[in-house]
């Protein structure tokens, strides 16, 4: 499953994970934790939707 930022379209990709961020391959949306915020323009979880 992947994930898109709505403001600037970074994905996250659940099969590739965010090593770079500490977040290893394979980790559910879920699982990533609350305060992730997307590395591009750096807001959080609650404004990516399901790709």
């Amino acid at each position: 499953m992947k994930y898109v930022c709505d403001v600037c379209g970074w994905e996250y990709d659940e099969e590739q994970g965010y090593p770079e961020g500490g977040i290893k391959p394979g980790t559910k949306w879920e699982d990533v934790p609350e305060d992730f915020v997307c590395p591009l323009c750096m807001v959080g979880k609650d404004q990516f939707s399901e790709a």
